[in-house]
Protein backbone atom coordinates (compact mmCIF):
# COMPACT_ATOMS: atom_id res chain seq x y z
CA UNK A 1 0.00 0.00 0.00
CA UNK A 2 1.37 3.41 -0.92
CA UNK A 3 2.46 5.78 1.89
CA UNK A 4 -0.30 8.15 2.93
CA UNK A 5 -0.20 11.93 2.67
CA UNK A 6 -0.37 14.26 5.69
CA UNK A 7 -4.14 14.66 5.66
CA UNK A 8 -4.75 10.97 4.96
CA UNK A 9 -2.39 9.95 7.79
CA UNK A 10 -4.29 12.24 10.12
CA UNK A 11 -7.63 10.64 9.22
CA UNK A 12 -6.32 7.10 8.67
CA UNK A 13 -3.19 6.72 10.83
CA UNK A 14 -3.00 2.94 10.34
CA UNK A 15 -3.25 3.31 6.55
CA UNK A 16 -6.12 0.81 6.36
CA UNK A 17 -8.16 2.68 3.77
CA UNK A 18 -10.94 3.37 6.30
CA UNK A 19 -11.68 6.30 8.61
CA UNK A 20 -13.02 5.74 12.11
CA UNK A 21 -16.35 7.39 12.91
CA UNK A 22 -14.73 9.49 15.63
CA UNK A 23 -12.16 10.92 13.22
CA UNK A 24 -14.81 11.55 10.62
CA UNK A 25 -17.10 13.35 13.09
CA UNK A 26 -14.22 15.54 14.20
CA UNK A 27 -13.46 16.36 10.56
CA UNK A 28 -17.08 17.41 9.90
CA UNK A 29 -17.22 19.56 13.05
CA UNK A 30 -13.90 21.36 12.55
CA UNK A 31 -13.45 21.49 8.77
CA UNK A 32 -12.49 24.88 7.32
CA UNK A 33 -14.24 24.52 3.96
CA UNK A 34 -17.94 25.16 3.40
CA UNK A 35 -19.48 21.84 2.49
CA UNK A 36 -22.47 21.62 0.20
CA UNK A 37 -25.47 20.62 2.39
CA UNK A 38 -26.30 17.77 0.02
CA UNK A 39 -22.75 16.43 0.23
CA UNK A 40 -22.83 16.64 4.01
CA UNK A 41 -26.06 14.64 4.10
CA UNK A 42 -24.51 11.99 1.87
CA UNK A 43 -21.33 11.82 3.96
CA UNK A 44 -23.39 11.34 7.10
CA UNK A 45 -25.38 8.67 5.30
CA UNK A 46 -22.15 6.80 4.62
CA UNK A 47 -21.25 6.91 8.30
CA UNK A 48 -24.61 5.71 9.57
CA UNK A 49 -24.87 2.95 6.99
CA UNK A 50 -21.66 1.27 8.13
CA UNK A 51 -22.16 -1.23 10.93
CA UNK A 52 -18.42 -1.42 11.70
CA UNK A 53 -18.17 2.29 12.43
CA UNK A 54 -15.83 3.02 9.52
CA UNK A 55 -15.94 5.16 6.40
CA UNK A 56 -14.07 4.19 3.24
CA UNK A 57 -11.47 6.89 2.60
CA UNK A 58 -11.84 6.57 -1.19
CA UNK A 59 -15.62 7.03 -1.00
CA UNK A 60 -15.05 10.17 1.09
CA UNK A 61 -12.64 11.56 -1.51
CA UNK A 62 -15.00 10.76 -4.39
CA UNK A 63 -17.92 12.52 -2.75
CA UNK A 64 -15.79 15.54 -1.84
CA UNK A 65 -14.55 15.78 -5.45
CA UNK A 66 -18.08 15.33 -6.92
CA UNK A 67 -17.17 12.10 -8.72
CA UNK A 68 -19.91 9.64 -9.52
CA UNK A 69 -20.63 7.34 -6.59
CA UNK A 70 -23.68 5.29 -5.63
CA UNK A 71 -22.55 4.63 -2.05
CA UNK A 72 -24.77 7.27 -0.48
CA UNK A 73 -27.75 6.00 -2.45
CA UNK A 74 -27.21 2.47 -1.21
CA UNK A 75 -26.96 3.75 2.35
CA UNK A 76 -30.28 5.57 2.21
CA UNK A 77 -31.97 2.79 0.24
CA UNK A 78 -31.07 0.35 3.00
CA UNK A 79 -33.28 2.36 5.35
CA UNK A 80 -30.56 3.17 7.87
CA UNK A 81 -31.07 6.88 7.55
CA UNK A 82 -33.85 9.20 6.42
CA UNK A 83 -33.22 12.63 4.99
CA UNK A 84 -33.73 15.30 7.62
CA UNK A 85 -34.02 18.37 5.44
CA UNK A 86 -37.29 19.51 3.91
CA UNK A 87 -38.12 18.40 0.38
CA UNK A 88 -37.26 20.66 -2.53
CA UNK A 89 -40.82 21.86 -2.99
CA UNK A 90 -40.47 23.72 0.31
CA UNK A 91 -37.44 25.75 -0.82
CA UNK A 92 -38.26 29.48 -0.78
CA UNK A 93 -36.62 32.60 -2.14
CA UNK A 94 -35.33 30.91 -5.30
CA UNK A 95 -34.51 32.78 -8.49
CA UNK A 96 -36.09 31.98 -11.85
CA UNK A 97 -33.30 29.63 -12.94
CA UNK A 98 -33.24 27.70 -9.67
CA UNK A 99 -37.01 27.31 -9.80
CA UNK A 100 -36.65 25.86 -13.29
CA UNK A 101 -33.93 23.50 -12.03
CA UNK A 102 -36.27 22.38 -9.23
CA UNK A 103 -39.00 21.77 -11.81
CA UNK A 104 -36.59 19.69 -13.92
CA UNK A 105 -35.54 17.69 -10.86
CA UNK A 106 -39.14 16.74 -10.07
CA UNK A 107 -39.91 16.15 -13.73
CA UNK A 108 -37.07 13.73 -14.40
CA UNK A 109 -35.78 12.13 -11.19
CA UNK A 110 -37.83 9.66 -9.08
CA UNK A 111 -35.77 9.81 -5.86
CA UNK A 112 -35.70 12.74 -3.43
CA UNK A 113 -32.02 12.11 -2.71
CA UNK A 114 -31.18 12.33 -6.39
CA UNK A 115 -33.33 15.42 -6.78
CA UNK A 116 -31.54 17.19 -3.96
CA UNK A 117 -28.11 16.14 -5.24
CA UNK A 118 -28.94 17.42 -8.73
CA UNK A 119 -30.48 20.64 -7.38
CA UNK A 120 -27.39 21.54 -5.36
CA UNK A 121 -24.89 20.38 -7.99
CA UNK A 122 -26.50 21.93 -11.06
CA UNK A 123 -24.56 24.66 -12.84
CA UNK A 124 -25.28 26.76 -15.91
CA UNK A 125 -22.18 25.35 -17.61
CA UNK A 126 -22.24 23.26 -19.66
CA UNK A 127 -25.71 24.21 -20.94
CA UNK A 128 -28.01 21.66 -22.64
CA UNK A 129 -26.85 22.52 -26.14
CA UNK A 130 -27.28 19.26 -28.08
CA UNK A 131 -31.07 19.18 -28.31
CA UNK A 132 -31.18 22.95 -28.89
CA UNK A 133 -28.65 22.79 -31.75
CA UNK A 134 -30.39 19.82 -33.40
CA UNK A 135 -33.75 21.61 -33.23
CA UNK A 136 -32.36 24.88 -34.61
CA UNK A 137 -30.65 23.08 -37.53
CA UNK A 138 -33.86 21.18 -38.31
CA UNK A 139 -35.84 24.43 -38.40
CA UNK A 140 -33.23 26.18 -40.57
CA UNK A 141 -33.12 23.28 -43.06
CA UNK A 142 -36.91 23.17 -43.23
CA UNK A 143 -37.13 26.93 -43.79
CA UNK A 144 -34.54 26.76 -46.57
CA UNK A 145 -36.39 24.00 -48.43
CA UNK A 146 -39.76 25.63 -47.78
CA UNK A 147 -38.58 28.87 -49.39
CA UNK A 148 -36.81 27.08 -52.24
CA UNK A 149 -39.77 24.78 -53.03
CA UNK A 150 -42.50 27.26 -52.04
CA UNK A 151 -44.16 24.39 -50.21
CA UNK A 152 -44.67 24.05 -46.44
CA UNK A 153 -46.74 20.85 -46.12
CA UNK A 154 -46.25 17.41 -47.66
CA UNK A 155 -42.89 18.47 -49.06
CA UNK A 156 -42.06 14.90 -50.08
CA UNK A 157 -44.52 15.29 -52.98
CA UNK A 158 -42.13 17.85 -54.47
CA UNK A 159 -39.60 15.93 -56.64
CA UNK A 160 -36.77 18.35 -55.82
CA UNK A 161 -37.22 17.62 -52.11
CA UNK A 162 -36.27 13.97 -52.54
CA UNK A 163 -33.13 14.99 -54.46
CA UNK A 164 -31.68 16.42 -51.26
CA UNK A 165 -28.37 14.81 -50.19
CA UNK A 166 -29.79 14.63 -46.65
CA UNK A 167 -32.74 12.29 -47.37
CA UNK A 168 -32.23 8.58 -46.81
CA UNK A 169 -33.16 6.76 -50.03
CA UNK A 170 -32.59 3.01 -50.57
CA UNK A 171 -31.00 3.80 -53.91
CA UNK A 172 -28.39 5.94 -52.16
CA UNK A 173 -27.74 3.69 -49.15
CA UNK A 174 -24.02 3.52 -50.04
CA UNK A 175 -23.82 7.16 -48.94
CA UNK A 176 -23.46 6.38 -45.25
CA UNK A 177 -24.17 9.89 -43.94
CA UNK A 178 -27.77 9.62 -45.13
CA UNK A 179 -28.48 7.10 -42.33
CA UNK A 180 -28.03 10.06 -39.95
CA UNK A 181 -28.67 13.22 -41.98
CA UNK A 182 -32.30 12.33 -42.76
CA UNK A 183 -33.18 13.59 -39.26
CA UNK A 184 -32.84 17.18 -40.52
CA UNK A 185 -35.51 16.73 -43.23
CA UNK A 186 -39.26 16.70 -42.53
CA UNK A 187 -42.42 15.85 -44.45
CA UNK A 188 -43.94 19.20 -43.62
CA UNK A 189 -44.64 21.85 -41.03
CA UNK A 190 -46.80 19.55 -38.91
CA UNK A 191 -44.13 16.86 -38.54
CA UNK A 192 -41.43 19.42 -37.79
CA UNK A 193 -43.62 21.14 -35.19
CA UNK A 194 -44.49 17.87 -33.47
CA UNK A 195 -40.89 16.65 -33.32
CA UNK A 196 -39.43 20.00 -32.29
CA UNK A 197 -41.99 20.46 -29.51
CA UNK A 198 -41.46 16.97 -28.08
CA UNK A 199 -37.69 17.00 -28.20
CA UNK A 200 -37.51 20.42 -26.57
CA UNK A 201 -40.05 19.63 -23.85
CA UNK A 202 -38.53 16.25 -23.01
CA UNK A 203 -35.00 16.37 -24.42
CA UNK A 204 -33.82 19.60 -22.77
CA UNK A 205 -34.75 18.51 -19.19
CA UNK A 206 -33.24 15.08 -19.83
CA UNK A 207 -30.01 16.65 -21.10
CA UNK A 208 -29.89 19.02 -18.13
CA UNK A 209 -30.02 16.06 -15.73
CA UNK A 210 -28.14 13.30 -17.56
CA UNK A 211 -25.67 15.32 -19.61
CA UNK A 212 -24.94 15.83 -23.28
CA UNK A 213 -23.01 12.58 -23.82
CA UNK A 214 -25.75 10.24 -22.62
CA UNK A 215 -28.66 12.06 -24.25
CA UNK A 216 -26.86 12.60 -27.56
CA UNK A 217 -25.96 8.89 -27.57
CA UNK A 218 -29.58 7.95 -26.95
CA UNK A 219 -30.91 10.35 -29.60
CA UNK A 220 -28.40 9.33 -32.28
CA UNK A 221 -28.89 5.64 -31.50
CA UNK A 222 -32.61 6.13 -32.14
CA UNK A 223 -31.90 7.96 -35.41
CA UNK A 224 -29.50 5.26 -36.66
CA UNK A 225 -31.79 2.43 -35.58
CA UNK A 226 -34.65 4.14 -37.44
CA UNK A 227 -32.93 4.26 -40.84
CA UNK A 228 -31.40 0.78 -40.46
CA UNK A 229 -34.76 -0.74 -39.49
CA UNK A 230 -36.40 0.82 -42.54
CA UNK A 231 -33.63 -0.54 -44.78
CA UNK A 232 -34.47 -4.04 -43.46
CA UNK A 233 -38.25 -4.02 -43.06
CA UNK A 234 -39.43 -1.48 -45.67
CA UNK A 235 -36.73 -1.79 -48.29
CA UNK A 236 -38.28 0.42 -50.96
CA UNK A 237 -39.10 3.38 -48.75
CA UNK A 238 -37.10 6.55 -48.06
CA UNK A 239 -36.88 8.11 -44.59
CA UNK A 240 -37.14 11.73 -43.44
CA UNK A 241 -37.64 13.36 -40.05
CA UNK A 242 -36.10 13.09 -36.60
CA UNK A 243 -38.80 10.79 -35.25
CA UNK A 244 -36.35 7.96 -34.45
CA UNK A 245 -34.44 10.14 -32.01
CA UNK A 246 -37.54 11.87 -30.66
CA UNK A 247 -39.31 8.58 -29.93
CA UNK A 248 -36.16 7.24 -28.26
CA UNK A 249 -36.24 10.17 -25.83
CA UNK A 250 -40.00 10.03 -25.27
CA UNK A 251 -40.27 6.27 -24.77
CA UNK A 252 -37.29 6.27 -22.40
CA UNK A 253 -38.83 9.03 -20.30
CA UNK A 254 -42.29 7.46 -20.25
CA UNK A 255 -40.86 4.06 -19.36
CA UNK A 256 -38.85 5.64 -16.56
CA UNK A 257 -41.98 7.31 -15.19
CA UNK A 258 -43.89 4.00 -15.25
CA UNK A 259 -41.05 2.03 -13.64
CA UNK A 260 -40.73 4.63 -10.86
CA UNK A 261 -44.37 5.67 -10.62
CA UNK A 262 -44.51 5.94 -6.83
CA UNK A 263 -41.38 8.09 -6.63
CA UNK A 264 -42.17 10.52 -9.45
CA UNK A 265 -43.50 13.88 -8.28
CA UNK A 266 -44.22 15.55 -11.63
CA UNK A 267 -47.74 17.11 -11.58
CA UNK A 268 -50.63 15.42 -13.42
CA UNK A 269 -48.37 12.55 -14.45
CA UNK A 270 -51.21 10.20 -15.42
CA UNK A 271 -52.98 12.78 -17.58
CA UNK A 272 -49.74 13.87 -19.20
CA UNK A 273 -48.74 10.28 -19.95
CA UNK A 274 -52.10 9.58 -21.58
CA UNK A 275 -51.82 12.73 -23.72
CA UNK A 276 -48.26 11.84 -24.73
CA UNK A 277 -49.26 8.31 -25.74
CA UNK A 278 -52.24 9.61 -27.70
CA UNK A 279 -50.09 12.16 -29.55
CA UNK A 280 -47.36 9.65 -30.31
CA UNK A 281 -49.87 7.04 -31.49
CA UNK A 282 -51.59 9.62 -33.68
CA UNK A 283 -48.26 10.58 -35.25
CA UNK A 284 -47.47 6.93 -35.99
CA UNK A 285 -50.96 6.43 -37.44
CA UNK A 286 -50.53 9.46 -39.65
CA UNK A 287 -47.16 8.14 -40.87
CA UNK A 288 -48.74 4.76 -41.71
CA UNK A 289 -51.53 6.52 -43.62
CA UNK A 290 -49.07 8.60 -45.64
CA UNK A 291 -46.98 5.50 -46.39
CA UNK A 292 -49.76 3.28 -47.73
CA UNK A 293 -52.62 5.66 -48.65
CA UNK A 294 -51.06 8.97 -49.69
CA UNK A 295 -53.61 11.74 -50.31
CA UNK A 296 -51.93 12.78 -53.55
CA UNK A 297 -50.22 10.86 -56.36
CA UNK A 298 -46.43 10.86 -56.09
CA UNK A 299 -43.49 9.70 -58.14
CA UNK A 300 -42.34 7.10 -55.60
CA UNK A 301 -42.98 5.45 -52.23
CA UNK A 302 -43.66 7.72 -49.29
CA UNK A 303 -41.35 7.81 -46.23
CA UNK A 304 -41.58 4.83 -43.89
CA UNK A 305 -43.04 4.85 -40.38
CA UNK A 306 -40.72 2.15 -39.03
CA UNK A 307 -38.28 4.74 -37.69
CA UNK A 308 -40.87 5.71 -35.07
CA UNK A 309 -41.17 2.15 -33.79
CA UNK A 310 -37.47 1.37 -33.76
CA UNK A 311 -36.77 4.63 -31.93
CA UNK A 312 -39.27 3.59 -29.27
CA UNK A 313 -37.54 0.22 -28.88
CA UNK A 314 -34.17 1.94 -28.44
CA UNK A 315 -35.67 4.24 -25.83
CA UNK A 316 -37.24 1.44 -23.80
CA UNK A 317 -34.07 -0.68 -23.85
CA UNK A 318 -31.02 1.58 -23.92
CA UNK A 319 -32.74 4.77 -22.78
CA UNK A 320 -34.45 3.31 -19.75
CA UNK A 321 -31.12 2.03 -18.40
CA UNK A 322 -29.47 5.41 -19.02
CA UNK A 323 -32.20 7.29 -17.18
CA UNK A 324 -32.22 4.85 -14.27
CA UNK A 325 -28.45 5.20 -13.83
CA UNK A 326 -28.28 8.80 -12.71
CA UNK A 327 -24.88 9.49 -11.07
CA UNK A 328 -23.86 5.88 -11.68
CA UNK A 329 -21.30 4.61 -14.16
CA UNK A 330 -22.85 2.71 -17.06
CA UNK A 331 -19.60 0.88 -17.75
CA UNK A 332 -19.84 -1.01 -14.45
CA UNK A 333 -23.28 -2.45 -15.21
CA UNK A 334 -23.58 -5.81 -16.93
CA UNK A 335 -26.98 -4.94 -18.40
CA UNK A 336 -25.44 -1.92 -20.17
CA UNK A 337 -22.91 -4.12 -21.98
CA UNK A 338 -25.67 -6.58 -22.92
CA UNK A 339 -27.61 -3.73 -24.55
CA UNK A 340 -24.49 -2.35 -26.27
CA UNK A 341 -23.64 -5.83 -27.59
CA UNK A 342 -27.21 -6.26 -28.86
CA UNK A 343 -27.12 -2.89 -30.63
CA UNK A 344 -23.74 -3.65 -32.23
CA UNK A 345 -25.04 -7.05 -33.35
CA UNK A 346 -28.06 -5.37 -34.95
CA UNK A 347 -25.76 -2.80 -36.57
CA UNK A 348 -23.53 -5.48 -38.12
CA UNK A 349 -26.55 -7.44 -39.31
CA UNK A 350 -28.02 -4.32 -40.92
CA UNK A 351 -24.72 -3.55 -42.67
CA UNK A 352 -24.54 -7.02 -44.20
CA UNK A 353 -28.24 -6.84 -45.07
CA UNK A 354 -27.75 -3.57 -46.95
CA UNK A 355 -24.75 -4.97 -48.81
CA UNK A 356 -26.15 -8.34 -49.90
CA UNK A 357 -29.92 -8.70 -49.27
CA UNK A 358 -31.21 -6.29 -51.89
CA UNK A 359 -29.59 -8.21 -54.74
CA UNK A 360 -30.26 -11.66 -53.28
CA UNK A 361 -33.96 -10.89 -52.77
CA UNK A 362 -34.28 -9.09 -56.11
CA UNK A 363 -35.88 -6.02 -54.56
CA UNK A 364 -36.98 -3.50 -57.17
CA UNK A 365 -35.83 -0.19 -55.76
CA UNK A 366 -37.43 2.94 -57.20
CA UNK A 367 -34.83 4.91 -59.16
CA UNK A 368 -33.00 7.47 -57.03
CA UNK A 369 -34.15 11.04 -57.69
Amino acid sequence: MEPCGPRECELDPDNTGFIAVENFTSLVEHHELQLDPSKLDMLLALVQSNEEGQVCYQELIELMSSKRSSSFRRAIANGRRTLQREILLDETGLGLYKRFVRYVAYEILPCETDRRWYFHQNRLCPPPVFIAIVTIVQIIVFMCYGIMLNKWVLQTYQPDFMKSPLVYHPGHRAQVWRFFSYMFMHVGLEQLGFNALLQLMIGVPLEMVHGILRISLLYMAGVLAGSLTVSITDMRAPVVGGSGGVYALCSAHLANVVMNWAGMRCPYKLLRMILALVCMSSEVGRAVWLRFSPPLPSSGPQPSFMAHLSGAVVGISMGLLILRSYEESLQKQCSWWVIVFSFITFLLFAIFWNIFAYELLGVQIPPPP
